[in-house]
């Protein structure tokens, strides 16, 4: 009897929970609203019934408006039906649906068509919904043009539809959307959907950007959301359909820096979700694909895939990350970091571990504040080198960017103070725009005429020149001035910003026929490099002077600021370990610059890759002293100091005597004023030696050149190139490959077996710890320039030591007498030593300060 009243009491439970979940969905369907506008007729898209909004009706109204029809939809012919007709107005139009209290996405239609009397290209209308105001003097033709050009880059088939969606709630009885035409203008809504959602899509308690875990409460019972973006990662479109919620999802490559910085992967079994709270959250397909970082060879690991959106400036923004490991099946095997407008989200972040396992769909919201400055939105994801992980990357499978309103209002800033109708407003500044452009048409009239005139003058002035002196010449730079005496000795001189002339004496303007002289015609036989701004060729000029010569490619218009840059950075900065400019020449649109010659050409070409006598590791440590002295000096050598923006060993020269020498100086910048901490610049330099930290914030400082030179000093040690992808994956990018070693304590099995034997193991111990300071994922944990010049000094000083005692010991005398700087002197070795330990716990270890 026991048993029979269990199956009872179980048998009236489910019948309870059939009946609730029959109501619930009376319920759902009873408050989706589908509208067909512009129509009498219902139709049938996806599998979803629209009903014409002039038919009769009983739970909506609409008010008023022009019902209008258009045959010439070219898109998805599923929607050929619902986007051919259109119900425009010329005063306010207002639909009001009846029992839709809840939450809601509300999605809006648009697509122009064409009907007489109207051009709907031209529209502009604000729309309000429950006294939410979601657009404010909207054109709809701006959007989707705006929409196309993404659409077009990535590759997506979006025709020319745009939809508004908004996550909004209903506490009144009714839902009212309002439609309110500018002043003399039109405004038209093609479909109208309201869909019901469930109150746990979004939560109100989110990470912060920048916050250290940090939550927020983002209130959203009384604020109303926008979709701005809604991407599927590394897949392909997502059709409404696809969706249960009827979302659609666009391609993300289009909004990429570099659209090939993350491979597409997909899934190899079943994806399920990480929890039941989150099985709304986005379909299954969206984590089926996304994008690694793992198997690119664009970019190196260290760097970032990063997305770039456009934003309305002023307003919070809630950024879901969509993620599912595809490829791991254990924890710690793949973690990054998370950075949105670069600010550090979320570190040490493994899918695995958050997730629950692999192939568990599982997402993260993050909240942040865009200023009013500022209207783009970057997210960027990139590994985290300091966890362990098995590989360095990042993954990714989707994203939605959300815009939060702000005081009742969803309308982009620009365009939210303009009040409706002021046509005297609108009339003065057509007026005031009609003036100033005939005021600069005028200004620009006179500027011709003064630079004609300027210009005449300078081509005579020249001329006379020519003929008169033909050695040493006067080249003109921003603000260039000579006198009498400094053009008769050859100066140039460069105009300060208090007025008076210095004069530096930077080289010779040699003539094309002295170039083609010195060169043979440029003959290719003398070229001895080549880089981005052109061939390089070896000359020699009348009086025997043996040069390099840099001519820029004559078929390409581009270096022109690089050229300006060099002779600009090279006029006023004189030191032995910087390559010093001879001349230059610009005759007949060339441009040229000639260089001390360096006989024993690139550090690179005595490293690797030649037949050249390999550098002892003496040598290897003096060449790096004397880099960093010059690179030390470009630091420190002005009031803002110059960052050099391209360390690598080809811009590493060296002399007859093996004396270092820094060159190339076409990217250089000026360092950033007293006031400030960065450059703020587009990403440009060598792959291999670029600064993540630099490619990731677009903030150039001086530590971005500390970082590329710790590179170079591991490659120094290993003499291999930077990138090189023939090698098994964990060994591509030499800067990783020797950060793990270093960590591993594994550093020597990767040294190149040219210096087996003839270094001192404490010497090559300390210097991979300054290389290791100096790749410093953050700028401010590496070391100045100065600092690491002090210890690459003290290791060659520990290095010579050692060769010194290794010398005592071979030797013949019986007191083991020993050398030191031409001074005989006995346990000279062991007194140096500690020396060397003394002066290192002074305080300037290797232990750098983290405020630097």
């Amino acid at each position: 009897m026991k048993v029979q009243g269990l199956e009872l009491e179980i048998m009236g439970l489910l019948f309870l929970f059939v009946i609730s979940m029959f109501v619930r969905t009376g319920e759902a369907e009873s408050k989706t609203f589908l509208i067909n506008c512009g129509s009498n007729a219902s139709v049938n898209v996806d599998g979803r019934r629209w009903l014409g909004d002039s038919a009769p009706q009983t739970n909506f109204t609409v008010s008023s408006g022009i019902v209008a029809s258009d045959s010439s939809f070219n898109g998805d012919l599923a929607y050929a039906s619902l986007y051919r007709t259109a119900r425009l107005f010329t005063q306010s139009l207002n639909y009001t649906f009846k029992g839709a209290t809840g939450n809601y996405f509300l999605r809006l239609h648009f697509y122009p068509i064409s009907f007489p009397a109207y051009n709907a290209n031209e529209s502009l209308f604000s729309v309000v919904a429950n006294g939410l105001k979601l657009v404010s003097e909207f054109n709809v033709a701006g959007e989707i043009s705006a929409k196309r050009s993404h659409s077009e880059s990535s590759g997506s088939n979006s025709s020319a539809v745009l939809i508004k969606e908004y996550f909004l709630t209903v506490n009144a009885a009714d839902f009212v959307i309002e439609f309110f035409p500018a002043k003399g203008s039109s405004g038209f809504v093609n479909a109208i959907e309201i869909v019901p959602v469930v109150d746990t899509l979004f939560v109100d308690l989110v990470n912060k950007v920048g916050g250290n875990g940090a939550k927020s409460s983002l209130d959203l019972s009384k604020r109303g959301i926008e979709t701005m973006y809604r991407l599927n990662v590394g897949g392909s479109d997502i059709k409404a359909s696809q969706d249960e919620l009827q979302r659609m999802w666009g391609v993300d490559s289009g909004y990429m820096l570099t659209a090939n910085a993350g491979a597409e992967i997909k899934n190899r079994s079943s994806v399920t979700y990480a929890s039941d709270n989150q099985t709304l959250a986005a379909p299954l397909l969206v984590y089926e694909t996304a994008r690694s970082m793992s198997n690119t060879q664009v970019l190196e690991k260290m760097f970032n895939m990063s997305w770039k959106f456009e934003v309305d400036p002023g307003f919070d923004y809630l950024i879901r990350l969509h993620f599912c490991e595809l490829e791991f099946g254990k924890a710690n095997q793949r973690i990054f970091r998370i950075y949105i407008n670069n600010q550090t989200s979320a570190d040490h972040f493994d899918v695995f571990v958050r997730a629950g396992g692999k192939n568990k769909a599982y997402y993260q919201d993050y909240f942040d504040v865009v200023s009013p400055k500022i209207s783009t939105l970057w997210i960027q994801l990139g590994p985290d080198p300091g966890t362990g992980a098995s590989v360095t990357d990042a993954l990714l499978n989707g994203l939605e960017i959300f815009k939060l309103s702000k005081n009742g209002n969803l309308a982009s800033t620009e365009t939210f103070g303009l009040k409706e109708g002021n046509k005297a407003s609108r009339s003065r500044i057509l007026w005031a725009g009609i003036g100033a452009g005939i005021a600069s048409i005028a200004i620009l009239a006179v500027l011709v005429m003064l630079i004609f005139s300027f210009s005449k003058r300078w081509r005579s002035e020249r001329a006379d020149a020519k003929n008169s002196s033909p050695g040493w010449r006067l080249f003109f730079l921003c603000g260039a001035i000579t006198n009498g005496t400094d053009k008769e000795k050859g100066y140039l001189g460069i105009q300060n910003p208090v007025g008076f002339t210095a004069t530096t004496r930077v080289g010779r303007w040699f003539t094309l026929a002295e170039i083609k002289a010195a060169t043979n015609c440029f003959d290719d036989n003398l070229v001895i490099g080549i880089g981005g701004f052109g061939k390089v060729y070896k000359g020699k000029m009348e009086d025997g002077t043996r040069v390099a010569i840099k001519r820029a490619n004559p078929q390409s218009e581009q270096g022109l600021a690089e050229f300006e840059a060099e002779i600009e950075m090279l006029s006023r900065l004189r030191h032995r370990h910087l390559v010093s400019l001879i001349g230059f020449c610009e005759e007949q649109n060339e441009m040229i610059l000639v260089y001390e010659y360096m006989e024993n050409g690139t550090l690179r070409s005595h490293l690797f890759g030649g037949k050249l006598q390999p550098l002892s590791w003496k040598q290897r440590l003096e060449i790096c002293i004397g880099a960093a002295r010059g690179l030390h000096y470009l630091h420190t050598g002005s009031e803002r100091g110059i960052i050099h923006r391209d360390v690598k060993t080809t811009n590493i020269l060296l002399d007859e005597n093996f004396v270092a020498k820094i060159s190339d100086f076409g990217l250089s910048k000026a360092g950033p004023a007293l006031e400030h901490t960065h450059v703020s610049t587009a990403v440009k330099g060598s792959f291999g030696y670029l600064d993540p930290e630099y490619f990731r914030r677009q903030q150039l400082t001086e530590k971005s050149d500390v970082y590329s030179f710790g590179v170079v000093l591991f490659e120094v040690v290993c003499a291999r190139s930077v990138i090189n992808p023939s090698l098994p994956r964990d060994e591509i990018n030499l800067a990783e490959w020797a950060m793990i070693c270093q960590r591993q304590g594994s550093l020597g099995n990767i040294i190149d077996p040219q210096l087996q034997g003839q270094y001192s193991p404490e010497s090559l111990k300390k210097f991979a710890g300054i290389a290791e300071k100096c790749l410093a994922d953050e700028g401010k944990s590496r070391p100045t320039m100065g600092e690491v010049l002090w210890h690459l000094e003290y290791v060659l000083q520990l290095h010579e030591a050692w060769l010194h005692a290794n010398a005592g010991e071979n030797s013949s005398c019986s007191n083991h007498m020993l050398q030191v700087n031409g001074t005989p002197d006995e346990g000279k070795a062991e007194e140096v030593q500690q020396a060397a330990r003394a002066v290192e716990n002074t305080g300037s270890s290797l232990k750098m300060n983290d405020g630097e």
